[in-house]
């Protein structure tokens, strides 16, 4: 019985000894960095840069090896490298700049559930869109190329530099603008300045969207550029 108390005690004062000297995961002693501190620090800067995209927004921040020794910092920065986007599979840079100087790189997923624009028929190139042609579909945004169009206002009246299949995604770097000026239209030039403001007639040479440069010949025959806008009027500078 006495043999028996005396390896109990044994049993739990070493235990205890090294429930007092092993680290918890992901922490280090004071003088190193807690990983799961910059889990977090990734996360917020995460959430941060998505708040103003629409729909709802997931962040996975990936694991760190929790035997990483890095000096601790007081303010860990998180950054972007240039190019990278802050949502679908990204890697987030964390760097210290004192009292020590370190970087740390961290993977991390963002999914981003929200409704988009696609066509609802066949689509042809060249062909102005109707809301009619159009369909809100939801799914994961983060996942598709840039330029996404998630509302309808931005697609209508538009037109389509390729055909697209029923069910395609509209991108704004697939559509072309109206054009408020078109080849062999009428327009109205116009000029202004200090003092003064010309008005005169002419006919566009080509097609222009609106902000585009247009040329526009005269009845005399000349030939003028100006920048086109809605209502057949062309801005012209002196």
């Amino acid at each position: 019985m006495k043999r028996t108390l005396i390896t109990a005690l044994l049993l739990g004062t070493a235990a205890l000894s090294h429930a007092q000297t092993a680290p918890a995961a992901g922490r280090r002693d004071a003088g190193h960095q807690n990983v799961n501190t910059l889990r977090t620090v990734v996360e917020q800067f995460l959430q941060t840069q998505t708040a103003g995209l629409p729909g709802t927004v997931t962040v996975k921040v990936g694991a760190i090896d929790a035997r990483t020794a890095l000096a601790a910092c007081p303010a860990p920065e998180a950054f972007l490298q240039p190019g990278a986007r802050a949502w679908g599979k990204t890697t987030v840079g964390v760097r210290c700049t004192a009292p020590s100087n370190w970087t740390i790189f961290v993977q991390a997923q963002v999914n981003v559930q929200a409704e988009y624009v696609a066509a609802a028929l066949p689509l042809a190139q060249g062909q102005a869109i109707e809301q009619s042609q159009l369909v809100l579909v939801k799914g994961d945004i983060a996942a598709m190329p840039n330029g996404i169009i998630t509302d309808m206002a931005q697609a209508i009246g538009r037109t389509p530099t390729v055909s697209l299949a029923a069910g395609t995604p509209l991108r704004l770097d697939s559509l072309r603008s109206k054009p408020v000026v078109q080849q062999g239209q009428a327009v109205r030039l116009v000029s202004s300045g200090n003092g003064f403001a010309v008005s005169a007639e002419g006919k566009a040479i080509g097609n222009a969207v609106d902000g585009q440069i247009v040329q526009v010949r005269t009845p005399s025959g000349s030939v003028v550029s100006g920048t086109a806008h809605a209502g057949g009027m062309v801005e012209v500078a002196f």
